[in-house]
């Protein structure tokens, strides 16, 4: 994008012809086509967002007025407006550009957390601090009408509309989607707003002031509007109508997601997300519970605006009365599926492990405490790669262990997800869970026995270390067993295959070794491991456990084999671990006899 980098930021921006700045956007948008269908990443959204994105730049002075987004994945224009178009061939790789807002990238960004329906909250806080510092600099955030389907962002225009002296500027991006068509009342409100007869704005009978509906094309249109919004100098919604995916015709005619986000392409072209050699643990799921539902007329499918991502699809497809769409509100979608248990229904709620952490204190005390018999589908466990800190879903592990009277479910393998979700459906005292991760499962591993419901992958010649497997870690713990067998260790590998609460099999098992190694894809804090391990403590046994698992860090992007492998989660990586590890009789050294070369 050598034009683009010439622009020199905001600046250089300001100083562009009506006409020159229509030509850019023609230019950025060509530009995000080619770049983002090389590299992958969220394409629709910013392609409905580059009139807006210019026009935001050229009427106010980032990063002095400060230019909040919401759901970052939208600021790639952002981003080039800012000087990072050069960044754009590594974006989303590890070591270059991010595909969410990043502080470290530039000043002009602010909120990295890539979560829905918080930017409102950001911008009520912000405007506080101005005024009590006696600071005019214009405060403006930009939030979708899907991300308004979330409780957060009406918690805070509850705010923003009680203090006309906090001058937020709302910059209302409507174009009638989220990842899917937006759902509930407020679609229906804003639907009618832009009709020839609108009614009166809720966000006026709120206390804010109303202007639009502006055409979110026209970049002449939005100026005129902002400077209009920005002299007001109240709590003001701009409401701008625009299309997800413009400009790009596959994009404008996917009714589905109009390209929400798009993988990258390999060498020849073609996607290399799955590589045609085993399915997604996504549709494998989505597969199960649909055969579920054909015997069991009382399971409900709950998503969060995510049906197809999270799988539901089919079951949709085949149950529709059966399948409820909340908006972006995962609190709503967990405290409803507890009272769909209580009146007599199963419900599935399929979320990203990383949007579970915003209901939990539903999950805790309206779904465990009333012992609602709730299943939560957790996708995405673990670490997801290159969507970044904020949808890592290494939380899961460490927040569900809080919770009492909650049984969680983490399968190896396609069929071990198939034998969780009918094994979770069929609870009837209390909520359950089953995680998974990002990407293909990979080939099936089967146990060789079982033990207490536990499954024994491997039994070692002699029990020197027992590998306790969490979830999709069984591969590398398998790779692992066989380096260390190479070095003379006798290695049983072992998957529990329901972690929470800590199968009595394991802690019979791991008394009957010198070394329990657990290993999991979630934070080492409160994890999987840490109550293997205070299980076997409690059992009075002198074993010593040692957990593997993330470091309790906010992990940068990269693909999920990437960020495994810095966190040393491969079976090199957990060979080496075992070997250094320490217990009562030193380093865990090879035996003298048995020793292989």
């Amino acid at each position: 994008m050598p034009a683009l980098d010439e622009l020199g930021g905001p600046a250089g921006l300001k100083a562009l012809s009506p006409d020159a700045a229509r030509r850019l956007a023609e230019d950025i948008r060509r530009s995000l086509v080619d770049t983002v269908t090389r590299t992958g990443g969220h394409l629709g959204p910013n392609l409905g967002v580059v009139e807006l994105s210019i026009a935001l730049h050229r009427v106010f002075d980032s990063p002095r007025d400060r230019i909040l987004w919401d759901t970052g994945h939208q600021t790639y224009v952002h981003k080039i407006l800012t000087g990072r178009a050069a960044g754009f061939d590594a974006l989303r790789q590890a070591g270059g550009l991010s595909g969410y807002p990043s502080r470290q990238e530039s000043e002009h960004d602010v909120i990295e957390n890539s979560h829905a329906s918080t930017v409102l909250s950001w911008a009520d806080g912000l405007a506080r601090a101005h005024r009590l510092r006696g600071v005019t600099d214009h405060v403006v955030a930009v939030i979708g009408d899907g991300a308004l389907t979330g409780g957060m962002a009406w918690e805070a225009l509850n705010n923003i509309g009680a203090a006309r002296d906090r001058p937020v500027i709302v910059v209302l991006n409507d174009n009638t989607r989220s990842y899917a068509p937006t759902v509930g009342a407020l679609a229906g409100h804003l639907a009618a707003l832009r009709g020839p007869e609108p009614p009166r704005a809720l966000f006026e009978q709120l206390g804010l002031a109303y202007l639009g509906p502006v055409d979110g094309h026209d970049i002449a249109a939005l100026e005129e509007a902002l400077h209009g919004a920005a002299a007001l100098r109240r709590p003001v919604v701009l409401h701008c109508v625009t299309e997800k995916g413009r400009g790009h015709a596959p994009a404008e005619q996917d009714e589905a997601d109009r390209f929400h986000a798009v993988r990258a392409r390999t060498a020849s072209g073609a996607s290399g997300a799955s590589g045609g050699r085993s399915p997604s643990w996504t549709s494998v799921f989505g597969e199960a519970l649909a055969e579920l539902g054909e015997t069991r007329p009382d399971i409900v499918a709950i998503t969060a605006a995510m049906l197809e991502p999270t799988g539901l699809g089919t079951f949709a497809g085949r149950y529709p009365d059966r399948t409820v769409d909340v908006g972006i509100a995962e609190q709503h979608a967990v405290t409803a599926a507890a009272g769909l248990a209580f009146g007599g229904l199963h419900p599935v709620v399929a979320l990203y492990a990383t949007f579970l952490n915003r209901a939990f204190d539903q999950l805790l005390l309206d779904t465990a405490l009333h012992r609602a018999a709730v299943t939560f589908v957790l996708d995405r466990a673990g670490v997801t790669g290159d969507d970044g800190p904020s949808h890592h879903g290494m939380w899961d592990l460490s927040l569900l262990q809080l919770v009492p009277r909650l049984r969680v479910a983490a399968p190896r393998d396609a069929a071990t997800l198939r034998r969780a979700l009918g094994e979770a459906v069929s609870v009837h005292d209390g909520p359950t869970a089953v995680r998974f991760p990002k990407g293909s499962t990979g080939a099936d591993v089967p146990a060789v026995e079982s033990v207490g419901g536990v499954d024994v992958l491997r039994r070692g010649e002699r029990a020197d270390v027992l590998l306790v497997s969490v979830g999709a870690m069984a591969h590398a713990c398998a790779d692992a067993a066989e380096r260390l067998t190479g070095q003379g260790l006798g290695v049983t590998v072992v998957d529990p295959r329901w972690v929470k609460p800590v199968p009595p099999a394991v802690v019979e098992l791991g008394l009957r070794h010198r070394l329990v190694v657990t290993v999991e894809d979630g934070g080492r804090a409160g994890g999987a491991g840490q109550a293997i391990a205070q299980a076997i403590s409690d059992a009075g046994a002198p074993t010593p456990v040692h957990t593997l698992g993330l470091p309790q860090d906010f992990l940068e992007h990269g693909t999920r084999a990437e960020v495994l492998a810095r966190c040393g989660l491969t079976g090199e990586g957990i060979a080496r671990a075992v070997t250094e590890l320490p217990h009562p009789g030193g380093p865990m050294a090879v035996p003298a006899r048995g020793r292989r070369s």
